[in-house]
């Protein structure tokens, strides 16, 4: 029962972590039939060839960050599975077979080798296996021009708009450097691009002789001719009027949704939908005030007993996630109409940003791999003060969760409609109670929880929390004077929200240091205490 049970555990988790190299390195028989089709293999018969194989070839060439292998002479388990085997070719055959890339795909980088097998027909044969590894620098084309690339276990051919993204992925081309076609200064804020220049002298002493457009030639924004500047695509996300008209996906969409799944229809559950526009610098801006305005505090108490505000995530984490967001994200023509999601659950917040990873980036790496994709406005985004030129800013969201005590970040690719980056920070609402407003939502009505300030908020809040609250707790976690918290407390007592209980009848300049507020409730004092139901 033991051996069944490891066996159980650990038979197919080695299989899925091994590398395409690993697997290349360690073929036979046994471990080809073990291994389904996925995001490393592909299995073909052996008289499928010619230029039908060639897209596979570019296929994999074009999918990081790893490219894949190509089983020929193997049926893929839909079609009945198994070897058909090589044996059956001509030596010509195997000879157009094994030079396939070569022919149909000559950008593809690969080799191959055999590996002996027995065939459905009980007899000894060999497969031809293809090791395609992943091109840098270009898109992979079959000699009819087409351009594929793997997508979970499909081979997608790209569009011409895909095309183009995925050369600017490899560095082919760049798109954040390709001209705008907007007019310099017409059509840009120049008090924006001004500060940027200004910035830019500072860090670099440049001599204040160089005009605004040298420096921005010199940041490789734009170019310079016969004395006119062409500002390119990153120049006009950072500093255009209206930047929606040459990209019309560089938008926000902040949702906060109740409850942590998102409905629809009729049971759409989004309490808050704005759409954010703007350049870069702006949505950054306003994605840190909307979330800080919709963040909540928790008032948890410390070691010492005393309460002490803490936010549902660190904005360091939070931050770097919109900053990537809108720095590393896909602007090329085939994402270019797709917005950022920011999404707010009441469990965690998700950051959903145009494009997969760049190449070389994998989940696994991404702490220890600078990728960018658009490395210029990185750059002018550094001048500015918004992001670090390293790789501190994925590891500054994950120290600062862990710092926190909350779940590491997950970083993942999302498949559905479109490709996308998708990081999810976590909170630990499960252990921690929930909404001031739900937590009183059958002791005040909604008329009356309008009313309240933002002191008598956040004091509910520490009430709903930790169950009891003083004047010495709210004076501190509020940073106001000791009357002050008094009259807050007093006030929400009046208002029939929280109850004042003492062990001493209230006289004027009587401390009682047993005294305490607390939500409205039914539950028992304890012994020799009592409600004030009278105030000074």
């Amino acid at each position: 029962m033991m051996n069944r049970q490891r066996s159980l555990d650990f038979a197919t988790d080695p299989l899925q972590l091994m590398s395409v190299d690993d697997i290349y390195s360690a073929a036979d028989e046994t471990l080809l039939r073990k291994l389904d089709e996925d995001r490393r293999v592909e299995r073909k018969p052996a008289r499928f060839s010619g230029d039908s194989l060639g897209e596979y070839f570019s296929m994999w060439a074009n999918t990081s960050p790893c490219g894949g292998l190509i089983v020929s002479g193997m049926k893929d388990k839909k079609d009945g599975g198994g070897f058909d085997g090589c044996c059956q070719l001509s030596s010509d055959e195997l000879n157009r077979l094994e030079k396939t890339g070569y022919v149909f795909c000559p950008d593809a980088d690969y080799e191959s080798k055999r590996v002996n097998v027995v065939n459905t027909h009980g007899v000894a044969d060999f497969v031809v296996l293809f090791r395609v590894k992943y091109l840098e620098g270009i898109a992979a084309r079959t000699t009819n021009g087409k351009v594929f690339r793997r997508i979970g276990d499909s081979k997608i051919e790209l569009k011409s708009e895909q095309v183009r993204e995925l050369q600017a992925d490899k560095g082919e081309i760049a798109f954040e450097q390709q001209p705008s076609n907007m007019q310099w200064p017409l059509d840009f804020n120049q008090d924006a691009a001004g500060r940027f220049v200004h910035a830019v002298r500072a860090a670099r002493r440049m001599s204040a002789d160089l005009q605004q457009i040298d420096v921005l030639n010199l940041r490789r924004l734009g170019t310079i001719h016969n004395g006119n500047f062409q500002p390119n695509v990153a120049c006009a996300l950072l500093f255009a009027n209206d930047p929606i008209r040459l990209i019309p996906g560089c938008k926000v969409r902040f949702q906060r949704f109740e409850g942590e799944i998102e409905r629809t229809g009729v049971r759409y559950n989004a309490v808050k939908d704005e759409i954010l526009e703007g350049t870069v610098p702006q949505l950054v801006q306003q994605v840190e005030g909307i979330l800080e305005s919709q963040l909540r505090t928790f008032s948890p108490l410390d070691s010492k007993g005393k309460f002490f505000p803490v936010p549902e995530y660190p904005k360091p984490a939070w931050y770097e996630a919109i900053v990537n967001a809108c720095v590393h994200r896909s602007y090329g023509n085939g994402m270019k109409n797709m917005p950022i999601f920011v999404k707010m659950f009441d469990d965690r917040l998700e950051i959903e940003s145009p494009g997969s990873f760049p190449p070389f980036v994998t989940p696994e790496n991404i702490y220890n791999t600078h990728q960018p994709r658009n490395p210029t406005l990185m750059d002018a985004m550094y001048y500015m003060e918004y992001v670090k030129c390293a790789h501190e800013g994925t590891r500054r969201i994950r120290e600062t969760m862990i710092g926190m005590k909350l779940p590491t970040p997950e970083f993942s690719e999302s498949k559905s409609g479109h490709l996308s980056v998708l990081v999810t920070l976590r909170n630990n609402i499960k252990q921690r109670r929930a909404w001031i407003d739900r937590d009183v939502s059958q002791i005040i009505s909604e008329t009356l929880a309008a009313t309240l300030t933002e002191h008598e908020r956040l004091a509910l809040n520490m009430a709903a929390e930790n169950g009891v609250i003083s004047v010495t707790d709210a004076q501190k976690a509020l940073d106001i004077g000791w009357q002050s918290a008094r009259r807050i407390l007093f006030g929400l007592s009046k208002k029939k929200i929280f109850q004042y209980i003492r062990s001493k009848k209230l006289e004027k300049n009587l401390r009682d240091p047993h005294a305490y507020f607390r939500l409205r409730s039914t539950d028992p004092l304890p012994d020799g205490m009592f409600e004030q139901t009278t105030f000074e």
